[in-house]
């Protein structure tokens, strides 16, 4: 609808005032796939800045509250604003998430989902970075486990602290699975660059 051009002249506090006011963060999933789909065919596309208050105000809530898997209609409208905003939704959906040490089982494997299935390659980085940033814990094993799946091409600095960080956490891991199948996956991905 044309209304929606006004997403992009909005200021930020303005933005979220109008998401307020609309309730996105409690409308209706099958809503939130239409919506999602207008902000694709938006012209010129949103700003970082309004794509992540959007990121915040359409999903953040919804996904924090998981306790069984998403919807089709969550994961369809996930889907389709991470094809063009996956680096916002990364910083605020992914970071949330992380922030609560893998928040829970759901959480976990929806940021998985969308590392293996959505995001480009750089927000990828990002979410790698990111994970890196936290204290390690069983539950965040699985997303650096879908990053390394993806096989990207990692920055040297990137992989460097990845494996720091596998050798620092190494003791605390002494008895997992999840982190054995980690540094094996290191190995077999990154085998020229580690040594």
């Amino acid at each position: 609808p044309p209304e929606l051009s006004i997403l992009n002249n909005c200021s930020p506090s303005q933005l979220e005032g109008l998401c307020s006011f609309l309730q996105l963060s409690t409308c209706p999933e099958p809503f939130l796939v239409r919506f999602c789909g207008w902000l694709l065919a938006l012209t010129p596309d949103l700003s970082y800045t309004s794509a992540a208050i959007l990121a915040e105000q359409l999903f953040l809530r919804r996904v924090l509250s998981l306790t069984q898997p998403p919807s089709r209609h969550l994961m369809a409208a996930l889907t389709s604003f991470c094809s063009k905003y996956s680096h916002p939704l990364c910083r605020v959906l992914v970071a949330a998430v992380l922030r609560e040490t893998g928040e829970g089982a759901e959480q976990t494997k929806l940021v998985c989902e969308l590392v293996e299935e959505c995001l480009e390659p750089q927000s990828v980085q990002l979410v790698l970075s990111q994970v890196l940033e936290v204290p390690l814990s069983e539950n965040l094993l699985p997303v650096l486990q879908a990053v390394l799946g993806r096989q990207e091409v990692l920055p040297a600095e990137l992989l460097d602290l990845l494996v720091l960080t596998l050798c620092r956490q190494a003791p605390a891991f002494a008895t997992s699975l999840n982190y054995a199948k980690l540094v094996t996956a290191v190995l077999t991905v990154y085998q020229s660059q580690v040594s």
